[in-house]
């Protein structure tokens, strides 16, 4: 009974705004993309929205810092559409990311642990005799299956070659991208490094410093950040899932 009577306040736009502090505009936007629950409307056309609504906008603020505007804006239209196994599978599947994400830097602190100090590489030119003439090495790959195993396209390979963080050689017969260990290192360590959200000119320079130094002081930084950033996100996971439960408590 008290919360029908509570659902039957009326608020207006700026209401649900204000306390916020996003533009009427905004409540509008977030009611047409099905964040919030359609609207009534008085005889003069004008909306009119009750705590309900707040709760639901308060339930999408909350979910966005751990699940993306994106994901929350699916959750809340499953929610408002009463699809209740969507909403469950989408907040799994952002856990489950979570968790993989988890794994990535637990692997990549793992992997630089590993990393042995390699010598500078010798200068060399075209046609000297340090130039390698093939595939040589035992780990030794071509672009196609380095591509595929970091499940990765070659044009991203590219792109990290020429933003630096991979240095493959050439084949002087065939012209081909010759990848080393080094190389393939290099290319894990980007590879997990943007997973993390790391940009590519802030993974460029950290390569650099690991190739120059050969273990982890140079990612020490960058690694405690990545720490935090799945910390906030795991809290934020929560923060979510208890204001969801707010809203879905007063739509029951």
């Amino acid at each position: 009974m008290g919360q029908n009577l509570q659902n039957d306040v009326r608020l207006r736009p700026v209401d649900l705004a204000r306390e916020h502090g996003l533009s009427t505009q905004a409540i509008r936007n977030y009611e047409e993309a099905g964040i919030l629950p359609e609207s009534a409307r008085t005889p003069y056309g004008y909306r009119t929205y009750t705590p309900l609504h707040a709760s639901a906008l308060r339930a999408f603020l909350a979910l966005v810092p751990g699940h993306g505007h994106q994901t929350a804006t699916l959750i809340m239209r499953a929610v408002n559409d009463g699809a209740d196994a969507d909403v469950f599978r989408l907040i799994d599947e952002s856990h489950a990311q979570l968790l993989d994400d988890r794994r990535t830097l637990q692997a990549v602190e793992s992997a630089l642990r590993d990393l042995e100090p390699t010598a500078p590489e010798p200068a060399s030119g075209p046609g000297t005799a340090s130039e390698p003439a093939a595939v040589s090495g035992p780990g030794d790959t071509f672009i196609g299956p380095l591509a595929r195993k970091l499940g990765i396209r070659p044009a991203t390979l590219r792109k990290w070659e020429h933003a630096g963080l991979v240095r493959p050689r050439r084949d002087p017969q065939t012209g081909y991208r010759v990848y080393d260990e080094a190389d393939v290192r290099d290319a894990k360590l980007a590879h997990q490094l943007r997973r993390g959200g790391y940009l590519l000119e802030q993974i460029a320079p950290l390569i650099a410093q690991v190739r120059s130094a050969g273990g982890l002081g140079p990612l020490e930084a960058a690694l405690d950040d990545w720490h935090g950033r799945l910390a906030a996100r795991g809290s934020a996971l929560l923060t979510g899932a208890a204001a969801l439960e707010a809203y879905l408590r007063r739509r029951a």
